[in-house]
Order: structure tokens, then C-alpha cells, then sequence
């Protein structure tokens, strides 16, 4: 979402994105080069999901990725989208076949994955997300969790802290290509 996020701040708000800097300064005004506080960034934020939802796509490989572990694995989407959001994601992946349940979450996401993991009772289980500090999180409250942190827009990919590298999670892979088959060695290990 964050490449369509900068290009609508750019399109509608005359803000510019600097993916190579802080999130909290990396938004700027044009006509004064101003950074954008913090409280707009979020009032921007909500703005652009109450609106611009549906200019999303998914990243390269994710849909094709969905459907082979979506054969082998309960998948589920856990985003830290406001609860009132939930539907509106659900709907948005269904149209691209990830028909994947959707919970929502506010803040570290790994009491929210422990929750997940004691409502399936997985044999095994991987976490997947974009950020390192969820992977701290996961770490912390789901340690047998096979953690990847994979960030799928190219763009900011080598500007997001490693979660690997960190000691939080297993493995940084950035393309679907690739860590579809990591992920797939993972579920398929012998239980213990």
C-alpha cells in the first residue's frame, strides 16, 4: 500500500514521500518542503484507506503465492488496519481470489498472532509481515513461529530495518518468488 499511498499524496495533497527516511519525516509539502506532522501523517492515513482502498494491488507474486499455500495452510490475513476495516479488506483481497480471514489489530501484532495460533492449533505455523518490530513482537509471543520478513515494493524494501539481521526473525526474503518456497520447506517439516 505505501507506493499507492505516496502517489496519492503526491496526486491529491502535493506531499511527497521519501521512502529512504523516517516515516515520522518523510512526508513534505511541496510548496515549502514543511514536514508533515504526525497527526496529519495519520489523519492522511485514515483518509487514504477510507478512500483509496480499492487503487491497491497486490504485490508481485502474492496472489499466485495466496493459492499454492492456501492448498497446504489455514492462511490468514492480520492487518493493523482499524477494526472498522475489516470487511472492507476482506473485500478488497477477495477480488483478487484471497479469500484468506481478516483480523485486525492495533500496535505489535504478537499477542494477536498467539490469539490466531491458540484458535487454529497449528502443527506448524509462519508469520509473514513487512515490519521488523512485529517480528520482535511475534518472537516474543509466538516463539515457535517460523517468522520471514518479506517486503514486497521494491522501493522501500531496502530502506525497512531487517528483522533477520535484528535476530527476530528467520529470514528477509523480498520477493514472493522466492520465499514461496522457504515458506513452503517450513510447513512441510516433520513434526517433532
Amino acid at each position: 500500500m505505501v507506493a499507492h499511498f505516496r502517489d496519492w499524496l503526491g496526486e491529491a495533497h502535493d506531499i511527497d514521500f521519501a521512502f529512504q527516511s523516517d516515516f515520522g519525516e518523510a512526508l513534505t509539502r511541496r510548496e515549502d518542503g514543511a514536514v508533515v506532522e504526525q497527526r496529519e501523517i495519520w489523519r492522511l492515513l485514515n483518509a487514504f484507506f477510507d478512500t483509496e482502498m480499492d487503487r491497491q494491488d497486490p504485490v508481485a507474486g502474492a496472489v499466485e503465492a495466496y493459492g499454492q499455500l492456501a492448498e497446504k495452510a489455514d492462511v490468514v490475513v492480520l492487518t493493523n488496519l482499524l477494526d472498522h476495516r475489516q470487511d472492507d479488506r476482506a473485500r478488497q483481497l477477495a477480488r483478487y481470489g484471497i479469500d484468506a480471514k481478516v483480523y485486525t489489530n492495533q500496535g505489535p501484532k504478537g499477542a494477536a498472532i498467539a490469539r490466531i495460533l491458540e484458535e487454529y492449533g497449528p502443527r506448524r505455523s509462519v508469520f509473514i509481515d513487512d515490519l521488523s518490530q512485529h517480528h520482535t513482537s511475534a518472537r516474543e509471543h509466538a516463539p515457535d513461529t517460523h517468522r520471514l520478513h518479506l517486503c514486497g515494493e521494491p522501493d522501500l524494501a531496502p530502506h525497512i530495518a531487517c528483522g533477520e539481521k535484528a535476530g527476530d526473525a528467520h529470514a528477509r526474503i523480498d520477493t514472493w518468488e522466492t520465499a514461496l518456497p522457504w515458506i513452503l520447506e517450513r510447513l512441510e517439516e516433520p513434526t517433532p
